[in-house]
């Protein structure tokens, strides 16, 4: 899978919220100020030739759809960020996440709890 500029990641969100749609559709979710009609058919067609979107055509419409679920993109770039960013090592993000993002003092108990849970069932 390769990788998608901040651009691109926008369109993929409405792609996944709407699941199908015709290039004027996303036009329409997109905020203020909306890039040219052309522009936006240019990178629908890069995130068909990357893999993450494909078309069915109906008379002169193309209607597009995902190929990558929102999940699995978030699972591979998290994993890019993982291995690339802190080595592997859980304890690098999760140090990161409580130093530079300033994580509260429940949503660690919330972490805890998680992990808590995370290990009774391994031990099951």
């Amino acid at each position: 899978m390769q990788e998608l500029t901040e651009y691109e990641e926008q369109v993929m969100r409405i792609f996944w919220k709407l699941e199908r749609a015709i290039v004027r559709d996303v036009l329409l979710e997109l905020p203020e100020p909306k890039p040219p009609y052309t522009t936006l058919a240019s990178t629908v067609k890069v995130l068909e030739k990357k893999g993450y979107l494909a078309h069915k055509t109906y008379g002169k419409t193309n209607e597009y759809y995902t190929l990558v679920t929102e999940s699995d993109y978030k699972k591979r770039s998290f994993n890019h960020l993982f291995k690339n960013f802190f080595n592997g090592s859980v304890e690098s993000v999760l140090s990161f996440l409580v130093k530079e993002k300033k994580v509260s003092a429940k949503e660690l108990e919330e972490l805890k709890k998680l992990i808590d849970k995370n290990d009774e069932t391994k031990e099951s």
